[in-house]
This record gives C-alpha cells, sequence and structure tokens, in this order.
C-alpha cells in the first residue's frame, strides 16, 4: 500500500523558530516570530487533528514534553517510520536539538496500539556528521518499491542506500536547487508520490540527464506526473501527503499551497483522491514545514 488510515502527530510543547535548522531551510521566517506564535501553532495543531479525524483518519496524538525544548517536535515524520513488517528505523538529524525529539517513550506508545517487533537505531550516523531526515529526506514509492531523494546536508548517498537496502528498495537520488541555487533541504518540500501519481518541481533540477532519469523511473512506475512551479514549491505544494481517510483516498495539503494550485493542477490531483487542506501558517512560515512534515504514517501491523 502506498498510504495508511493511521497517522502519528505530536503535539507541540514548545514549538518556536529553530535557529539550527535555519542554517539551510530557507522556508523558515524569523520575521513571522510573534509572542504568541507557541499558542497559534498549538490551534492550527489541534484544528489540524480535526480536521483529519472529521475525514476519517485515525490519529494517535503524542504529547511532546517541554524540557528540554524541542522546537520541531511537531514535525515527527524526520526521526522516525513504522513499517509493515513491524519494524521501526530511527534516523540522524542535522541539528542537535531536534535529536532530543527520538524518544523511547513514544515508540512505548505506539506499541499499545501496534506490533512494534524491532527497532533499527542508525542515528549513529550523527557522530561522522551524515544525516538522514526520515520522510523529510525520502520519498518513497511503496508500490514500485523505490526511494526517491535529493541529496543536500541533511540527506546523506551512503545512508539512503543503507536504508533502501533494509526495505530492499531501488534508491533513486538527485540534486535539487532553490532560486538562489541552494540546495533543497528536504526532498518533501518539493516531490510527492501518491498512489498512480507524483506532484513535482522539476524546474529545481538544473541537471537536465537527472531530470530525463527521473521521468524514465515515472514513466516506467506508471506515475502520472503533476508538475509544480518553484514559485508554487515556496507555498509548500510540494508537500502532500496521501492518507486513507473512511472509504476514499485523502491528499493533504496546506490552505497556503492549495492556493497557489491552478485550477488544471487541482483537477488532476483530484482523479486520485479528494484534496483536504489545512490553514496553518504559523507552522508553515516558522517552522518551515507544512502538513506533511506534521504526520508521520504508521504502517505497523494493527494489534488484534
Amino acid at each position: 500500500m502506498q498510504s495508511t488510515n493511521n497517522i502519528m502527530l505530536v503535539w507541540p510543547a514548545s514549538f518556536g523558530f529553530n535557529e539550527e535548522t535555519a542554517r539551510n531551510n530557507a522556508f523558515q521566517k524569523i520575521t513571522a516570530l510573534q509572542n504568541d506564535s507557541l499558542a497559534k501553532a498549538r490551534i492550527e495543531f489541534n484544528q489540524f487533528n480535526t480536521l483529519l479525524k472529521q475525514n476519517g483518519v485515525n490519529t494517535f496524538v503524542i504529547n511532546d514534553n517541554p524540557k528540554p525544548k524541542k522546537p520541531d517536535a511537531i514535525f515527527p515524520n524526520n526521526w522516525v517510520t513504522f513499517h509493515p513488517n513491524g519494524r521501526v528505523i530511527l534516523y540522524p538529524m542535522y541539528a542537535e536539538n531536534r535529536r532530543l525529539e527520538r524518544r523511547r517513550k513514544i515508540l512505548d506508545e505506539i506499541q499499545q496500539s501496534f506490533d512494534l517487533t524491532e527497532v533499527i537505531d542508525i542515528s549513529h550516523h550523527e557522530t561522522s556528521d551524515n544525516f538522514l531526515e526520515g520522510t523529510g529526506s525520502m520519498i518513497f514509492d511503496h508500490i514500485n518499491k523505490k526511494v526517491y531523494a535529493c541529496l543536500s546536508a541533511r540527506t546523506s548517498l551512503s545512508i539512503l542506500k543503507e536504508v533502501a537496502a533494509l526495505l530492499g528498495y531501488e534508491p533513486v537520488h538527485f540534486h535539487a536547487v532553490d532560486k538562489n541555487g541552494l540546495a533543497i533541504y528536504h526532498t518533501n518540500v518539493m516531490m510527492a508520490i501518491g498512489t498512480g501519481f507524483v506532484v513535482i518541481c522539476l524546474e529545481c533540477i538544473i541537471d537536465g540527464s537527472e531530470r530525463k532519469m527521473l521521468l524514465n523511473h515515472f514513466e516506467d512506475s506508471a506515475l502520472h506526473v503533476i508538475e509544480i512551479t518553484m514559485d508554487q514549491m515556496n507555498t509548500f505544494a510540494g508537500n502532500m501527503l496521501e492518507v486513507k481517510g473512511k472509504d476514499e483516498q485523502l491528499i493533504i495539503c496546506s490552505q497556503q499551497a492549495l492556493g497557489s494550485l491552478t485550477f488544471q493542477q487541482k483537477q488532476s490531483l483530484s482523479n486520485y483522491g479528494r484534496i483536504l487542506a489545512a490553514d496553518v501558517p504559523t507552522i508553515e512560515s516558522i517552522g518551515g514545514g507544512s502538513v506533511r512534515c506534521m504526520m508521520a504514517e504508521i504502517f505497523l501491523p494493527i494489534k488484534i
């Protein structure tokens, strides 16, 4: 399956502007910081959780602990992935203060509802300054058993290959840059894969041979390409996730992302699922991530 009905969310105890991640996350805007940013982020989080539940998604909300402060705990997809065979993988994180987000207590809470058979911790790569930030760095095509990644300071090719080998997937890597020529910090801001489609900003991929290579992969995998522009990427239009609702496929994005899409792009996406948009402007501007980053998919077997 490409998508799941079970999503882990982490309630923000101390959301805020993270200076450590801002070194290479061009989506963060310190100018958006306000005295009530934490309160606004909590409201946006609660509304997002409610929206998912109202549309048939099973959410598992973990409460972050207030100390030590973890400004990006609201983005759990970067440190953990949950797999159908009961495996859990823990990932090496670029920012030291984000490494505090990996907590065994969270896995214990998930294990109350799901069969968790093995924890594979590859966070030791942090000691050699090599990183791979979960489904921020990697876009999984579970149906065709491929994993895509644009290389950056947060996405190591050697660790990508290690994870691909663990899962039995084919690694596909490339390079992508923003309008200033800086490496895109996470693949999931410029690319998303669902059942039968891929949303991607090809404009970010300067190397023509890499662009052709990707298009060949998409064609071989029977994925319909929905191209977005760099301007649309900057509104988080690439930060989407296909999720299972009660009786339908949902394509989750933010209101800002949805507002940037053309009528034709919306029509194309609607062929693959119902678009569901959440309003998270504080989280996007200060955190530098959007709704896809807030969702850690749980593919683990459900306990009977």
